[in-house]
């Protein structure tokens, strides 16, 4: 097997995970400067169209084709419109492991998107590309993204107390950094037997990383 990940696209009833493109850039932009992906992510802000054009024609298949990860847009089926971001990254070719991240736009929340594309990929990931560990980070009181990893199967290890910075809305209207905790969940190949349709969630937001 090759130490990268393939130009994927992958469908599920309602949705299309496939690489990202210069039609998402808009969308894309938009979704990024949404109140609770600033607040739970660490997205450089403010987050500008040719932020997004960069991460789409630049980062994306340069972590892609040297082996790093992989970055996702999730698309309707019938729409074609952007629900959000799958993201890898962290990947581990001797071990078999990487970590993966999520970003639901607001519009689509409480839909079972984020899970829905969660499970997808977990799916892809642990039974035809033969990984080994998956594993997510969410912060301490970020209790929607924990919902999604608890509807896929994630077993949570542990808290990596004081790991994380989100942000938080300060007086005058701006950003302050906020140290909390990572919560650790894993999916082993094994977690998948029996995970079986997920119901509606909130949308998560796991990115405790960014290219």
């Amino acid at each position: 097997m090759t130490n990268t990940f393939p130009d994927v696209s992958l469908s599920t009833e309602r949705l299309v995970l496939r690489p990202l493109e210069d039609d998402d850039v808009p969308a894309l932009t938009e979704m990024m400067n949404d109140e609770l992906v600033v607040a739970w992510t660490p997205v450089p802000q403010p987050f500008t169209e040719d932020s997004a054009r960069n991460w789409v024609t630049e980062e994306a298949p340069v972590e892609r084709t040297a082996g790093r990860g992989l970055d996702l847009a999730v698309t309707e089926f019938l729409t074609q419109r952007l629900v959000g971001v799958i993201q890898l990254s962290k990947a581990n070719w001797h071990v078999r492991a990487t970590e993966m991240s999520y970003i639901i736009a607001p519009w689509a929340r409480g839909e079972g998107y984020a899970s829905e594309a969660a499970l997808a990929t977990a799916q892809w990931l642990l039974r035809d590309q033969k990984f080994e560990r998956l594993e997510l980070r969410t912060a301490a009181d970020n209790t929607a993204s924990q919902q999604v990893a608890q509807k896929i199967g994630c077993i949570s290890e542990g808290v990596l107390r004081g790991a994380c910075i989100a942000r938080t809305r300060t007086e005058d209207g701006g950003w302050a950094d906020l140290r909390t905790d990572y919560i650790v969940w894993s999916l082993l190949p094994e977690d998948l037997d029996g995970v079986g349709e997920q119901s509606d969630d909130s949308g998560g937001f796991t990115y405790s990383d960014w290219n």
